[in-house]
């Protein structure tokens, strides 16, 4: 379910700290997250202080405020918990990617690692 404006608003003005703490708590709720991929469909990675990172976020109505001229291409995109098992979480550990998640305004959201990011969705499913 999309967040309302009010949500929206709130959460958006958040540290990104909380942004992932919401991010959690939301995706324990729906069982599914967002993020994007390029024009052949490959996950859309970034650069973030010369690191490689995957963006996640609750909800694609989220992601709107990021599609800068630099993500002009990238189309949104929907996982379900089992996408994120099999085909996400492999690829940032086989090639040593962070995750942003719920970056807004093209301001970077929480960084996180693979061993913490599953380690705080365990605590919350």
């Amino acid at each position: 379910m999309s967040p309302d404006l009010y949500e929206s608003d709130n959460i958006s003005n958040k540290s990104p700290k909380l942004r992932y703490a919401y991010f959690l708590q939301k995706i324990a709720q729906s069982k599914e997250l967002w993020t994007l991929v390029d024009s052949d469909g490959a996950f859309a990675l970034f650069e973030v202080e010369n690191t490689t990172v995957i963006s996640l976020w609750s909800d694609e109505a989220y992601i709107e405020s990021n599609l800068t001229p630099d993500w002009a291409d990238c189309i949104e995109f929907k996982l379900d918990m089992d996408t994120l098992e099999e085909i996400l979480i492999p690829l940032i550990r086989q090639n040593g990617y962070l995750i942003n998640v719920f970056p807004i305004d093209s301001r970077v959201g929480h960084i996180v690692s693979l061993n913490d990011f599953i380690t705080d969705i365990n605590r919350k499913l």
